[in-house]
């Protein structure tokens, strides 16, 4: 069976998203943080890694994208999953006066905790923050993360839907060593850094305008390596082996210091 390596404990929301692209078809393998996620799929040890890229509340996953960018990974799918937080805990509500969960997670549902005063401990996953509650075992102690993450630690869910908007959507990359046919209906995704010089990321942007491709997302990240130079992370509708598509990105190439395709892949839907 199909191995898929994601961030987490049983139960995370990547874990979740990798069994709904692969029709729950796989064996999740589990990793504390997203370089040995895609670590392990680099050394086979795994066929596929799942990479959460941008929360439709919180943004992007800014740790992710900065992965991207050094991978020999290819993009070759893409999953919008609903997130639905609960708060978990074995107290009632008014005993709890601390939360713990990953940093996006407590961000999701701010409003929720302001309201109740609770103090705030960050958490590297929000299925793991169950697993921390409960050998804690304290009233005033509760955790934020899915029903499911509930369900495997056997704890009780003290209130459901507690999002700052129950419109919340996290969208995951699904990346390997393979490539993505053209279907008709797909996206890709770049990373390029340009020259310091008037006009050079315009110059690029008309590039899509002229080929009447559109740009689905744009996001600027620190290279890391200079202060005040960023690399720019591109989504746009269509494939790389398209031949329109190809030489566009052609044309890119010459007027960037840097570029890189991370893949092409059929564009995913809300669920």
């Amino acid at each position: 069976m199909t191995n898929v390596s994601f961030q987490g404990e049983r139960g995370a929301y990547s874990e979740a998203a990798a069994l709904i692209f692969f029709n729950n078809e796989i064996d999740t393998v589990s990793f504390a943080t997203f370089a040995e996620v895609l670590e392990n799929t680099s050394s086979d040890k795994t066929e596929y890694a799942i990479l959460p890229v941008e929360n439709s509340l919180e943004g992007s996953v800014g740790e992710s994208y900065d992965l991207l960018y050094s991978t020999d990974l290819n993009a070759i799918g893409e999953v919008y999953h609903r997130i639905q937080h609960c708060l978990i805990g074995i107290g009632r509500l008014d005993e709890v006066d601390t939360v713990y969960s990953h940093p996006q997670a407590l961000g999701q549902c701010r409003k929720f905790i302001e309201e109740h005063s609770m103090k705030t401990i960050p958490s590297y996953d929000t299925a793991g923050s169950v697993k921390i509650v409960k050998e804690l075992n304290k009233r005033n102690c509760a955790s934020i993360a899915s029903k499911n993450a509930a369900e495997i630690y056997e704890m009780p869910i003290i209130s459901s839907n507690i999002t700052n908007n129950l419109n919340n959507y996290t969208r995951f990359l699904i990346l390997s060593k393979t490539n993505s046919p053209i279907t008709g209906n797909d996206k890709t995704s770049i990373i390029f850094s340009i020259k310091h010089e008037p006009g050079s990321l315009f110059r690029i942007i008309e590039n899509f305008h002229k080929n009447n491709v559109n740009l689905t997302k744009i996001e600027s990240r620190p290279t890391k390596t200079n202060t005040w130079e960023y690399n720019f992370y591109v989504d746009f509708e269509g494939h790389k082996e398209d031949s329109k598509i190809s030489e566009m990105l052609e044309k890119i190439k010459h007027d960037t210091l840097f570029m890189k395709v991370l893949g092409s892949y059929p564009s995913a839907k809300l669920g």
